[in-house]
């Protein structure tokens, strides 16, 4: 992959410019799947890349949210792709969120799935469950780590298919391929409430929320939706926190009604 001040990104197609933005931990091959050829389709020339802070993109101690944003800036300003389209999502989206903000003549349009504002009492209590663990230095057989995995970002409805839950629980028990380097500490302000800042967002922006989706429950996208102005907000119905994977005619469909359509 060719590197751009330590980020391994790729590219693949001719026309105006996309961006995608994997979630926290997510390769950018995350978007190869479905999206990319979808889109590479339509016209687009797509841009993926691994985040700063896992290898094999560069990995120092700690990557804040500032990080982030100026990766996906330069991205965008050193391979001409802006103003351009950019999507993402859990994390990626709380970037493309963010970029829309600092850098608004890098953003054509935005949609931001998996999302939220705020964290809900719930996704805080998460957050401290999953620090307690490591604090402990517990480790989990990783039969039950994909048991874990498959329920909190798949649908019942995918859970619910012997077949196709049996492939999620081969997938989650692959080992990752190692690279050189270990992850960083992310320290991205999920704890933050940007609710408020969201209503200095001015480009448009379509919100997708997973009907499903425990991680990022939907109710949490449609308080962004409300707090951007003019912001669009779709729901994809029988779908976890993986929804592009899981439901991804309709996670397309979405992405390329807004992509094609006319900005007023």
């Amino acid at each position: 992959m060719p590197v751009i001040d330590g980020l391994h990104y790729a590219e693949a197609g001719h026309g105006p410019g996309v961006l995608l933005l994997a979630g926290n931990g997510a390769r950018g091959r995350t978007w190869h799947l479905h999206q990319v050829p979808a889109l590479v389709e339509a016209g687009y020339r797509v841009v993926t890349y691994d985040a700063r802070g896992l290898p094999p993109s560069d990995t120092p101690d700690v990557v804040t949210m500032a990080d982030l944003v100026a990766d996906a800036a330069t991205l965008i300003e050193r391979l001409d792709l802006g103003p351009c389209r950019i999507a993402g999502s859990s994390m990626g989206a709380r970037v493309a969120a963010e970029l829309c903000l600092e850098r608004p003549d890098l953003v054509d349009r935005a949609v931001l799935m998996a999302t939220f504002g705020r964290r809900s009492a719930y996704q805080a209590a998460m957050t401290a469950a999953e620090r307690s663990l490591q604090a402990a230095g517990i480790e989990l057989p990783d039969a039950y780590l994909a048991v874990v995995r498959a329920a909190f970002n798949l649908s019942p409805r995918t859970l619910a298919d012997d077949r196709q839950a049996q492939d999620w629980l081969d997938v989650f028990q692959i080992p990752l391929p190692g690279a050189a380097g270990t992850p960083s500490r992310q320290e991205a302000g999920a704890e933050e409430d940007r609710l408020k800042a969201y209503g200095g967002i001015e480009s448009p922006c379509l919100v997708v929320g997973f009907a499903d989706d425990l991680i990022a429950p939907a109710n949490g996208g449609r308080e962004v939706a409300r707090a951007i102005p003019g912001a669009r907000y779709a729901e994809i119905p029988d779908a976890g926190h993986y929804g592009y994977l899981e439901q991804p005619e309709r996670l397309n469909a979405e992405l390329l009604t807004f992509f094609d359509g006319e900005i007023a």
